[in-house]
C-alpha cells in the first residue's frame, strides 16, 4: 500500500513540478512568441499540453485520496480479501498492447506516415475495448461467485476501483474516436490530428501506469 500511494504522489509531483515551470519559467512577451509558433511542434500550443496535465494531477490526487481510504478500511476486522478472477491478468496484457500500439502511431504522426495511423488507432480501440469488457465479464464473475458489492467492504473498493480506472478509459476514447474519424475519413488538418495522437498517447500511457498500481494492490491486499 505504501508503495502503490508513494507511487502515484511521484506521479502527481512530477505533473505539478512540469507545470509549475512553465508558469514561472516562461516570460509574458516569450510565451506570445510561442503562443504563435508553437503550432509547428507536434504538441501544438502549450495550452493543450498543460490541460492534459492537470487533468492527470487531478486523477491522481483523485487515485492517491481513494487509495488512503482502502488502506485505513482494511485495517478493520471485517475486511475479507476478495480473490481476484484471473481475467485481469489477461485484461491488463490488453491495456498494455493497446499502450504500445498507441506508441507506435504517435511515432508515426511524428514521422509524417500516414498509412500507419488508421491501423495503429483501430488496433489501440480494439484493445482497449477488450480492456474495458474484459473488466465487466470480471465483474461478471465475482457476482456469479457470489461476491457482490454489498458482500464485503474489499469487494466495494474492488468495484469502486476498477470502475473508476474503466470509466477514465472509457473517457479518452471520446478523443481517440475524433481522432480515429478524422484519419480514417480523411477529414481534418494533419497538425491537429497529430497533436490528438500525442496527447492521447500520453493519457494512455498514464492509465496503464495507473491501473498497474491498482492491479498490484488489489492482489497484494
Amino acid at each position: 500500500m505504501t508503495i502503490a500511494l508513494g507511487f502515484l504522489a511521484l506521479i502527481l509531483a512530477t505533473l505539478l513540478g512540469w507545470l509549475l515551470k512553465q508558469s514561472f519559467n516562461t516570460q509574458p512577451w516569450v510565451a506570445e512568441v510561442v503562443g504563435e509558433t508553437a503550432h509547428h511542434g507536434p504538441l501544438g500550443t502549450n495550452t493543450r499540453l498543460i490541460a492534459l496535465l492537470t487533468l492527470l494531477a487531478v486523477v491522481s490526487s483523485f487515485f492517491a485520496l481513494i487509495l488512503s481510504a482502502y488502506a485505513l478500511r482494511m485495517e478493520l476486522g471485517d475486511w475479507v480479501p476478495l480473490t481476484e478472477p484471473q481475467l485481469l491478468w489477461t485484461n491488463t496484457v490488453m491495456l498494455i498492447l493497446a499502450s504500445i500500439v498507441f506508441q507506435w502511431t504517435r511515432n508515426a504522426a511524428v514521422k509524417d506516415k500516414p498509412s500507419r495511423l488508421a491501423p495503429g488507432l483501430l488496433l489501440t480501440g480494439l484493445l482497449t475495448t477488450a480492456f474495458v469488457v474484459g473488466q465487466f465479464l470480471a465483474w461478471q464473475q465475482l457476482q456469479s461467485s457470489g461476491q457482490f458489492i454489498t458482500s464485503n467492504p474489499a469487494n466495494a473498493f474492488f468495484y469502486f476501483l476498477t470502475g473508476a480506472h474503466a470509466v477514465h478509459i472509457v473517457g479518452g476514447m471520446y478523443v481517440w474516436a475524433r481522432a480515429t474519424a478524422k484519419v480514417v475519413l480523411g477529414r481534418g488538418d494533419a497538425l491537429v490530428i497529430a497533436r490528438s495522437i500525442e496527447l492521447c498517447t500520453i493519457y494512455w500511457h498514464f492509465l496503464l501506469l495507473v491501473w498497474l498500481v491498482l492491479f498490484g494492490l488489489l492482489l497484494s491486499t
